[in-house]
C-alpha cells in the first residue's frame, strides 16, 4: 500500500492528469521536447512588435546585443512552403497521395503543414486518451513525398511500431518527443537497408522532421533541409485550448518557436471557433486574441552574446499563421450561389468576414494575406466536387461556401510567391499551400567563434575591466589579510 501510495503521489492520480490536460494545464513534464535543440541563445533584436521603438546601449556592446540595419548581417534567401488542411476527421489510407499537394516547381528548403480535424472531433477523442495513429500515418506520407529516395527504415509501416531497435520507445508517439538526435537521424534519415552516399545526398538533399505536435485534432509539423537542421535552434512549443468550455483542445492553436540561424521564426496553426450564424466571426476574432495573449514559449538558460528567444508570437521576426480559421461569407443569399456559378470570387470576396473584420482593425492588424484567386475551400460533399449547398437533398448540414482554409503572415523579409488550394477529394475542405521566399540573417562568425571568457572581454568597456581587475585585486589581497590574521587552531 505504501508502494502504491507513493506511485501515485509521483506520477499523479488519473482524474488530476485528464483534468489537467482537458484544460489545457501546463506542467514541466508536458514541454515539447525536439530533436534539434540548442542551449538557447540571449541577443535582443527587432521583432513584429517592436513598432519603431529602439533601446540605446553603449556603443562597445551594439553589435553583440543588438541586430539592426546598422551592424548589417549577412543575409540568405531561402524557400519555404506553408500548407493547411482541415481533413474532416478522415485517416489516410495507405495509397493516399500527397504529393500533388507538396510539390512544387522547386524544392522548398522549409516545409510547414498544419491539419485540423485529423480525429473526429468527438466526445472520446476530445475527452479521452490521444490518439497518435493518424499524425504517425500523416507523418509517414509527408516524409515519403519529400524524400524521393525512399529513407525509412526497412522495418517501418505507418501503422506498425518504429525501428525495434529503440527498445525503450515501443511506439510512434514517442517518436514525437525524441530527445536525442541520434537516435531520431537513425529513424528517419538513414535507410539501413541501402545507405545514401555523398553524391546522392547532393542531388537530393532530403528533408528531416526537427517539430511536431498534436493537440486532439490540430496537428503541426516542420520539415527542413537535412544540411540545414543543425541550424536550427530554440525550438519551443505552445499549445492554447480554445473548444469546449473555452479551454479543451477541440480548437485552439499549436504554435512552434525556433530559431534558423539567427532569424526567429513562429508558426502558429489554428482551428477557430466554428458557426455560420451572425455574430460567430466576434468568436473568432476572440479566439485569435486569446491566442496571441495566452501563448508563451518557455525560456531556459541564457547565454552571453547569445539571441534571446522570444516567449511570445509577435516577438519573432517572421511569424506565419496557418489552418482552419472558420471565418464565413456575411451573406446567405442567393446572390451567393449565382457568383459560385460565375466563378466570381472577387465579388463573393467582398462578403468574406476575414477581410471585413481585418479592414475594421478588429484582427489581424498589420498582418498580411495573398490576393485570392482560387474557389471556396469549404464545404464539399466528400469524394466529389460539388459544394453541400448545391446539393438539397443531401443530409450533411447546408453550409454557404466559404475560404476557411487561410494563410497569412507578418514581418519583414517574407514574400509570397504563390497562393494556390489543392484538388484533393479527400475531405470536405480542399488543402491550401503557400510559398514564401524567406530572408535569413546569417550568424557574426567573428563573434560565433569566440568562446564566453573572449566574448565577455571583447564586449564589456574598458573602465568595467578596469573596476573588475581592481575588485579582483583587492579581493585576493583581502582574503589572504584574513587568512594570516585569524589563528588556525583559536585557544578553547
Amino acid at each position: 500500500m505504501k508502494t502504491e501510495s507513493l506511485r501515485h503521489s509521483k506520477h499523479g492520480s488519473w482524474p488530476k492528469m485528464n483534468v489537467r490536460r482537458w484544460l489545457n494545464l501546463k506542467k514541466g513534464s508536458d514541454d515539447f521536447h525536439s530533436v534539434n535543440v540548442a542551449p538557447d541563445r540571449s541577443e535582443r533584436r527587432k521583432s513584429c512588435s517592436d513598432d519603431g521603438r529602439y533601446a540605446v546601449v553603449p556603443e562597445e556592446l551594439s553589435e553583440v546585443w543588438l541586430t539592426n540595419e546598422e551592424s548589417k548581417p549577412e543575409k540568405s534567401d531561402l524557400s519555404m512552403f506553408v500548407g493547411t488542411w482541415n481533413v474532416g476527421g478522415n485517416c489516410p489510407h495507405k495509397g493516399l497521395d500527397v504529393r500533388d499537394w507538396l510539390t512544387t516547381s522547386s524544392p522548398a528548403d522549409i516545409y510547414v503543414i498544419g491539419f485540423q480535424e485529423i480525429v473526429p472531433l468527438n466526445a472520446g477523442n476530445v475527452l479521452g486518451t490521444e490518439n497518435k495513429s493518424p499524425a504517425a500515418r500523416w507523418l509517414s506520407l509527408i516524409h515519403e513525398a519529400l524524400n524521393t529516395t525512399p529513407e525509412l527504415p526497412h522495418n517501418y509501416s505507418p501503422t506498425t511500431t518504429v525501428d525495434s531497435t529503440l527498445k525503450s520507445r515501443p511506439s510512434f508517439s514517442d517518436l514525437l518527443s525524441l530527445e536525442d538526435e541520434q537516435e531520431f537521424q537513425h529513424l528517419f534519415n538513414t535507410n539501413p537497408s541501402t545507405g545514401i552516399d555523398d553524391s546522392n545526398s547532393k542531388r537530393n538533399p532530403g528533408f528531416c522532421l526537427v517539430a511536431s505536435k498534436q493537440m486532439v485534432g490540430i496537428f503541426l509539423c516542420v520539415f527542413i533541409r537535412k544540411d540545414l537542421s543543425h541550424h536550427v535552434t530554440n525550438l519551443k512549443i505552445s499549445c492554447v485550448g480554445r473548444g469546449i468550455m473555452g479551454y479543451l483542445g477541440n480548437k485552439g492553436s499549436i504554435s512552434v518557436s525556433m530559431t534558423l540561424h539567427r532569424t526567429t521564426f513562429c508558426f502558429v496553426c489554428t482551428h477557430l471557433a466554428s458557426g455560420q450564424k451572425e455574430g460567430d466571426e466576434f468568436k473568432r476574432n476572440s479566439d485569435v486574441m486569446e491566442i496571441l495573449k495566452k501563448t508563451r514559449f518557455s525560456r531556459s538558460f541564457r547565454t552571453l552574446g547569445r539571441p534571446i528567444p522570444p516567449d511570445n508570437i509577435l516577438g519573432h521576426e517572421k511569424i506565419i499563421w496557418l489552418g482552419d480559421l472558420n471565418y464565413r461569407l456575411s451573406s446567405t443569399s442567393d446572390d451567393i450561389h449565382e457568383l459560385l456559378q460565375r466563378n466570381d470570387w472577387q465579388a463573393l470576396l467582398e462578403k468574406d468576414q476575414l477581410g471585413i473584420e481585418q479592414k475594421a482593425g478588429r484582427i489581424f492588424e498589420g498582418w498580411k494575406e495573398g490576393k485570392i484567386y482560387f474557389a471556396p475551400t469549404y464545404k464539399y460533399i466528400t469524394n466529389s466536387d460539388r459544394y453541400v449547398a448545391q446539393t438539397p437533398t443531401t443530409k450533411e448540414k447546408r453550409r454557404t461556401p466559404a475560404w476557411c482554409d487561410r494563410i497569412l503572415w507578418k514581418g519583414e523579409g517574407l514574400k509570397q510567391k504563390s497562393y494556390v488550394r489543392g484538388e484533393s477529394k479527400f475531405s470536405d475542405h480542399r488543402p491550401v499551400y503557400s510559398v514564401f521566399s524567406v530572408q535569413v540573417n546569417l550568424p557574426n562568425k567573428s563573434i560565433d567563434c569566440m568562446d564566453s571568457d573572449t566574448l565577455k572581454s571583447s564586449v564589456l568597456p574598458v573602465c568595467v575591466k578596469k573596476v573588475q581587475a581592481e575588485d579582483h585585486e583587492w579581493l585576493v589581497n583581502k582574503t589572504k589579510s584574513c587568512i594570516e590574521t585569524i589563528p588556525r587552531f583559536p585557544n578553547s
